[in-house]
């Protein structure tokens, strides 16, 4: 991944990287984040991120944020620009000392331009190593499947290894169930079965989790939305992971196990990726 940290910002729609020492999501993560893949100039499903961070704002209280406006500032920042990351961040705007949010709080919103991650070709055409990560998750419904600006299980599972050639871990609640990687959802094929996570007790709902689940109803496969143990997993015909810039990276290998990229990972990639390049969400 690129370690460039001079990237353009708007915050609250200027061109400037400072905010309020005072504002509570630096002071107590209270806010949200959306991670935008950009291709051709266009912000790849657009409406989809703005749902989820409309719901994310409605959970945790927070005003939505307009997303015409954001859409404007967006446009600004990506002009000329044709492949990159696009990462929007709301906050609750600033307040006073201790936990009790502000009565009319202005939110924060930051909308920041990545390079484009050069994550290797092979990730994506012949697939990924991952590890198990010994960090869990905790469980809290109420925030289950929010993409807070809260990543501190995240950031702690990814300081467990150095290996440049594990490209993610897999992380599991405390009473042993996978459900996610540090940074992707989790997928497993058993037969005619495509099965994910049960994400009703903590996890992120991804936007190509979203589309993948969406996807699988229309190759006729048989999806389940469940509880899946490290047994289960070990048993799978196919394993991979998503999200929004790594698109869907088959799993090839944990510890001694491995597995091969399978038809599903490969019709779900060529289906995600028709659908890149026929989204007219964004318009100019």
């Amino acid at each position: 991944m690129t370690t460039d940290t001079t990237i353009p910002v708007l915050i609250n729609g200027a061109a400037e990287d400072r905010i309020s020492s005072l504002d509570r999501g630096l002071l107590y993560g209270d806010g949200l984040f959306e991670t935008i893949a950009v291709a051709d100039g266009r912000p790849v499903f657009w409406s989809r991120h703005m749902a989820r961070l409309q719901a994310g704002s409605e959970r945790l209280g927070i005003p939505c944020v307009d997303a015409d406006r954001l859409a404007e500032e967006a446009r600004g920042l990506l002009q000329g620009v044709e492949r990159c990351i696009l990462k929007i961040i709301v906050t609750r705007g600033t307040g006073g000392r201790g936990y009790r949010a502000p009565t009319d709080p202005q939110p924060t919103r930051i909308i920041q331009r990545h390079p484009w991650a050069d994550y290797p070709a092979s990730c994506t055409e012949q697939g990924v190593r991952v590890r198990l990560c010994e960090q869990r998750l905790g469980t809290d419904p109420l925030l289950a499947g929010v993409k807070h600006l809260n990543r501190l299980e995240q950031i702690l599972a990814r300081q467990e290894w150095t290996d440049p050639e594990i490209m993610e871990g897999l992380m599991a609640d405390w009473q042993g169930n996978l459900v996610e990687g540090t940074m992707s959802n989790l997928f497993v094929v058993q037969g005619p079965v495509l099965a994910t996570p049960d994400l009703g007790r903590c996890g992120v709902a991804g936007i190509v989790r979203g589309v993948v689940i969406e996807l699988a109803e229309e190759l006729g496969l048989s999806l389940a939305v469940r509880d899946l143990t490290l047994t289960a997993l070990r048993a799978a015909d196919e394993v991979f992971l998503t999200n929004s810039v790594i698109g869907i990276w088959p799993v090839i290998r944990l510890d001694d196990h491995s597995w091969r990229r399978g038809q599903v990972a490969r019709q779900l990639q060529e289906g995600l990726a028709g659908l890149h390049r026929g989204d007219e969400q964004w318009q100019h």
